[in-house]
């Protein structure tokens, strides 16, 4: 019963990792190496969306943050804001979400003017981009990015987005305007 417990723990263990792996399986870093590779070498859209899909959720668990660091991952991620395609959109901030709370994917999206990047999804059609988008922002606030957060624009789209008849959209800026609202 605790090693179904064990089994079912959404983060993993350096050592759980090795017990479950085989003698011929990649190691964690050479698949994920793979999959950047892959995600590069690709011509085929639904190859790379499939690959975004996955890097953003390995973002999900700090065991693979050293993993993507050494990849760049969190600078794929940044790229992928800037594309046309929706999809990429969706997946880069996807990643971005599950990974900004490692200290070197926010000194990346820091150093990368990752901010404006991320400001700029809010205004996207796709409700999983914003909802990555503003959740990113919430972790990303210290007393270097508070200031830029909480500008009069922003909070006009969260005043605007927490009247949304979408529970998820409407929720999640309000819990924004309680973080970020300037208190006069």
């Amino acid at each position: 019963m605790i090693s179904d417990i064990y089994d079912l723990m959404m983060f993993s263990s350096q050592e759980y990792i090795d017990n479950k792996t085989g003698r011929d399986d990649l190691n964690r870093f050479q698949y994920l190496q793979a999959l950047v590779t892959e995600f590069q070498d690709t011509l085929s859209d639904d190859a790379k969306y499939q690959v975004l899909a996955n890097l953003a959720n390995f973002a999900y668990d700090p065991i693979n943050y050293p993993h993507l660091k050494k990849l760049n991952v969190a600078e794929l991620f940044l790229d992928m804001l800037s594309e046309e395609n929706e999809k990429y959109v969706e997946f880069g901030i996807s990643g971005l979400c599950n990974y900004c709370l490692d200290p070197d994917c926010r000194n990346a999206i820091l150093e990368n003017d990752g901010i404006q990047e991320i400001l700029n999804c809010l205004s996207s059609s796709n409700e999983e981009t914003v909802l990555s988008a503003i959740t990113t922002l919430i972790y990303l606030k210290n007393n270097q990015t508070s200031e830029e957060l909480s500008s009069e624009a922003v909070i006009e789209c969260m005043i605007t987005y927490s009247t949304s008849t979408n529970t998820r959209l409407a929720n999640l800026a309000k819990i924004y305007l309680q973080n970020f609202r300037k208190t006069t």
